[in-house]
């Protein structure tokens, strides 16, 4: 099976890995909240990457619990505020996957960019690496801590700053298609492709910022279909899976 090639690693399986989470993947398709069902599914991913020996670093979405961006544009919550409720949905859903995990044996943390001593530790770089480090599961909530950047920018800046081999995004379809597969027949799925290119073709892998930030790093991203059955398992043995997106 062909390997991803990482930065640390060329050739072969990741070191360390980062893996985006959107909001999305805690409830039922077209829900909102926490489903019990949903958070199996996310807790038994999670523990097949954990199973394979790569340290992991989590970074989890808020939108099952509120859409900041959606909010504020109903004008009566400035954009500010309506991103620190967004952080704040994250932190819901970084609890519920600790639970998960530790519940399957798997030893992990969260680590939240805004301050709620009572329910996770700051995040400070050195101790996210010593976790890591410790073979924990570290669960990275609250965004970077700011109004006006999306997670999938917190997790391009936390892969960088965690040392990262590879940034892993988790969506509901199997890669990068040239137009959404769900509307357009037509639509072919990219096998690989350079952050420039999806940058130009305006693609929606990611946020512009996060494409922009992984392209000047050189840190490689796959996209992939985190509920097919296998798949975090086989990406992080460095097998080809989804779309990979590499410096130009």
């Amino acid at each position: 099976m062909t390997q991803a090639p990482t930065p640390a690693n060329p050739g072969g399986p990741p070191r360390r890995v980062l893996l985006k989470l959107s909001g999305e993947a805690f409830c039922e398709p077209g829900g909102f909240g926490i489903s019990v069902d949903a958070m199996e599914t996310i807790g038994q991913r999670v523990r097949e990457a954990h199973e394979v020996g790569a340290e992991l670093a989590v970074v989890v979405g808020g939108g099952n619990i509120i859409r900041g961006a959606e909010l504020a544009k109903q004008g009566r919550i400035e954009q500010a505020t309506a991103d620190y409720m967004g952080m704040l949905g994250t932190i819901i859903n970084a609890l519920a996957l600790k639970e998960a995990l530790l519940a399957g044996g798997v030893d992990s943390r969260v680590l939240s960019a805004l301050e709620v001593r009572s329910v996770a530790e700051p995040f400070i770089r050195a101790r996210a690496l010593r976790h890591l480090a410790k073979g924990r599961v570290v669960i990275l909530a609250a965004g970077v801590g700011s109004p006006f950047f999306t997670t999938d920018t917190c997790a391009a800046l936390r892969a960088r700053e965690l040392d990262c081999d590879v940034l892993l995004k988790a969506t509901k379809v199997d890669g990068v298609y040239t137009a959404d597969p769900k509307k357009d027949p037509t639509a072919t799925r990219y096998e690989q492709l350079s952050f420039s290119e999806a940058l130009d073709r305006q693609l929606r892998v990611m946020d512009m910022t996060a494409l922009a930030m992984c392209r000047e790093h050189k840190i490689p991203l796959i996209v992939f279909d985190f509920k097919e059955e296998g798949a975090i398992r086989r990406v992080v043995r460095g097998e080809r899976v989804g779309t990979l997106v590499t410096a130009d």
